[in-house]
């Protein structure tokens, strides 16, 4: 069966997955995307090897909570690509996708949306556009429990955790097992907007006791990192921009960090750090999180509250072998459950499951 998959656009971080995911499938993998925004600083350096490559005609209308799409040539690259199934992301803000649908649905072909879950939506736009789909994949526990509210069969619901680190085939990284090597390195990894509060993180590294106040690292890009630099230069001159970076280089900054921080939205990067065995602490925004961040290898604090961000720092460096042990129990996780590889194979899975089981009519 060859597979289809949409994507508004192809980041470069979701490559080893659509990769992967084409090397799974015995009829291929066409992967079709489009352009960002400018002003979205998408990485698009990197390119998919194992999968095809149709470049989408995107048109991006408004912006903000008002913001849509539209791929003019989806049914194009339908016709030319002829899929068997189709995947793609369940967002009522593309416009094409009930196009697309359609499109396969008139030819007994299944559909498979992949989303976080409903959000705030709800009402009768959400059930109409749920009808799209003939089973969803959603990124975690909590994504799937919205999308059973809103009434969608749940045995039709696959779970594939984020990730974006493959399966470790290497030790551990090497750090002392009850001290820091100086001062301890407490690292952020993602894209530099507002939603990420690392404005919060920075208030909160200044305010714990001096013999714990950590080197800050900060890596990635966007479109507040000027504004970012002068708040650090006022608030936390601890504070280091590496830039965005990437491969090997990404991974030895990984390794010589302590814990791993994300004070805001978003949760990719945290999979990634629990392969160089970080602990982390990680806002409660998406619902993504809850899977990754337990209470064996890391805390949640509620997104926006510098008090429980800052408390949760201390709590966290003042133990230093216990803070080991839990950076352990990420390693361990990242191996057995949740990595690269299990993500593309639930994707499989779903694959094989409405090609079984046929559409949801």
């Amino acid at each position: 069966m060859s597979v289809g998959l949409m994507q508004r656009v192809c980041a470069g971080y979701r490559v080893p997955l659509f990769d992967t995911l084409a090397e799974k499938l015995p009829g291929g993998l066409s992967l079709y995307a489009g352009d960002p925004r400018p002003e979205e600083m998408i990485d698009q350096s990197q390119r998919v090897k194992k999968a095809s490559y149709w470049h989408a005609e995107n048109v991006h209308l408004f912006s903000g909570r008002f913001y849509l799409c539209i791929q003019r040539d989806v049914l194009t690259w339908l016709r030319q690509t002829d899929p068997q199934a189709l995947i793609m992301e369940a967002n009522m803000r593309y416009l094409h996708g009930k196009d697309a649908a359609a499109w396969m649905h008139r030819r007994g072909r299944p559909v498979i949306g992949w989303g976080l879950g409903t959000g705030s939506t709800g009402g009768v736009l959400l059930k109409q556009h749920l009808k799209l789909y003939d089973a969803l994949i959603t990124y975690s526990s909590s994504g799937k429990e919205s999308y059973i509210s809103a009434g969608f069969p749940e045995d039709r619901i696959f779970i594939a955790c984020n990730a974006a680190a493959p399966r470790p085939t290497r030790p551990m990284p090497e750090r002392l097992s009850d001290a820091f090597d100086g001062s301890p390195i407490v690292l952020y990894v993602g894209r530099l907007q507002p939603r990420k509060r690392l404005d919060l993180l920075m208030r909160a590294c200044a305010a714990q006791p001096p013999e714990l106040r950590p080197r800050l690292w900060i890596i990635g890009d966007g479109p507040i990192r000027g504004e970012l630099e002068k708040t650090a230069e006022s608030v936390y001159p601890q504070t280091e921009f590496f830039g965005a970076l990437y491969g090997d280089e990404l991974t030895a900054h990984f390794d010589r960090a302590d814990l791993f921080c994300l004070p805001g939205t978003g949760g990719l990067a945290l999979q990634q750090a629990m392969a160089s065995a970080l602990p982390l602490i990680a806002a409660e925004a998406d619902g993504t999180q809850a899977d990754l961040v337990r209470p064996g290898n890391g805390i949640q604090v509620t997104p926006g509250d510098e008090q429980e961000l800052t408390e949760a720092i201390t709590k966290m460096l003042s133990d230093p072998g216990k803070l080991r042990k839990m950076g352990e129990e990420s390693f361990r996780i990242v191996r057995e459950e949740i990595n690269l590889e299990a993500m593309a194979d639930v994707f499989a899975r779903s694959v094989a499951y409405v090609q079984r089981e046929g559409l949801r009519r």
